[in-house]
């Protein structure tokens, strides 16, 4: 199957290649006889422009940085559509906005879909904002036809995804209180951001929840790489979001004159730290399995061009869908390191300072999703995430899922970030069908 495809971004091309779609509350029939309801897709594209609205800069970037006035604003905005929608709209200690809806059994635990409407600095007008509008739009519909759910619903829009994930890791209770000091692209800390959005900085363990607290996650998200685009698949089954870990790799040598060290006396950790960063992408690339591995950020002493170098430092970060493939990546890695310093005359050492765990999705849900996106007609790809997203600290509440829809180019966290407008309306569909999916017993087997 063929996806349409475009290249600009105006509300003209936007609105005009969502004209095929059905009107609000139009709807299909499964083959097994579920009548569920599509959501209205020029609707649903003409809030996505207008919420581009927000923080768009002169070059045609998005400044919607967590806590800056563009993302205040926004999220007023989106308070209004909350409310149209039929939901009741709190703000938790930690900024996120929770619209709630009720269901038919009022003792049971909520789905619950979220995404976010902060930005990278000039960043794009899709990545976060097409699974947020996505999940307004399913809530409208559901509202429009009268849709009773026996879960409640919750849509949640976090805060501060792309500086830290401060809403859903605080949900989590996964925020460290000396994070409120940190300063973020705003200007403005974390505590004051928080404030400034209406959270409580000072009491954010309110805002936790406990594991089993909720029914299942979903999010709708941009892919933000290439592969469902140049393979021209419809919908992304995301099987887990990758674990992260990074380390600070010391690489000491000995320091020398440039000139009068023979090339056979040198202990070299330059030398060392590039044979170790080929290493790192010889190891990734050939091992079984989807890993990665990348060396980002190196720095030489002294620097002189006439001295040896004697200490290199560089970054190693890992990521796999499985912190078990992380744990063996690094190890091979370790004993590639003992073994160029044994040839060097160097040392190697490592300081892990960052880990961000793997989160798989629930089978359950990968299951609801692939078969809502066939019984639409739509090609699906199962594969991991490769970014982090909110699922992964909600993933410590209950079962999650993810669905990705094309970026085209896989080019994201730029200006230049685009999703074909049908693609984005078969993802809010997705999402729509697998909520009812979820919710009329999928998630209880």
């Amino acid at each position: 199957m063929h996806r349409r495809r475009f290249t600009s971004l105006t509300g003209t091309v936007l609105v005009g290649l969502a004209l095929p779609y059905r009107s609000r509350a139009a709807a299909f029939f499964t083959p097994r006889g579920r009548q569920a309801p599509r959501v209205d897709g020029p609707r649903l594209l003409r809030r996505l422009q207008e919420l581009s609205r927000f923080g768009r800069n002169a070059a045609g970037g998005i400044d919607r940085v967590a806590f800056s006035d563009a993302d205040i604003q926004a999220r007023e905005w989106l308070k209004d559509l909350m409310r149209d929608a039929g939901l009741q709209v709190v703000t938790d200690e930690a900024g996120n906005l929770v619209g709630r809806r009720g269901g038919t059994d009022t003792s049971g635990p909520p789905i619950v879909l979220g995404s976010h409407v902060d930005s990278v600095p000039n960043g794009g007008t899709y990545d976060g904002q097409v699974g947020l509008m996505g999940m307004l739009e399913v809530a409208t519909t559901l509202d429009d036809a009268g849709i009773s759910t026996r879960h409640p619903l919750e849509f949640v829009v976090f805060t501060n995804e792309e500086d830290g994930k401060t809403g859903s890791r605080a949900l989590a209770g996964e925020v460290d209180p000396s994070e409120m000091s940190l300063p973020t692209a705003s200007g403005y800390t974390v505590g004051e951001g928080l404030r400034r959005v209406g959270g409580d900085p000072d009491h954010l363990e309110r805002a936790r929840r406990p594991p089993g607290s909720i029914a299942a996650f979903l999010e709708l998200h941009v892919e933000q790489g290439g592969v469902l685009d140049a393979a021209h698949i419809d919908i992304g089954v995301v099987e887990g979001i990758v674990g992260i870990e990074r380390w600070n790799v010391r690489v000491l040598g000995r320091a020398n004159h440039a000139g009068t060290t023979p090339m056979d006396q040198r202990h070299d950790a330059l030398v060392a730290a590039s044979r170790f960063v080929d290493a790192v992408y010889r190891t990734a690339r050939d091992g079984a399995g989807g890993q990665v591995a990348t060396v980002g950020r190196i720095t030489v002493e002294p620097g002189a061009p006439n001295v040896i170098p004697g200490l290199a430092i560089l970054s190693l970060e890992i990521r796999d869908l499985t912190m078990e493939g992380i744990d063996s990546l690094f190890e091979q890695l370790s004993k590639r390191a003992a073994g160029i310093g044994d040839d060097t005359g160097t040392t190697f050492s490592f300081e892990r300072f960052y880990v961000s765990d793997a989160a798989p999705s629930d089978p359950r849900i990968r299951d609801a999703v692939e078969a809502s996106a066939h019984e639409l007609g739509l090609s699906t790809l199962r594969l991991p995430s490769g970014a982090g997203h909110d699922a992964q600290s909600m993933a410590r509440l209950g079962p999650v899922g993810m669905i990705f829809v094309p970026s085209i180019g896989g080019i994201s966290h730029s200006p230049e970030e685009r999703t074909a407008p049908d693609d984005i309306v078969h993802g809010a569909d997705v999402l729509l069908s697998t909520l009812l999916t979820l919710d009329a017993g999928a998630i209880d087997r």
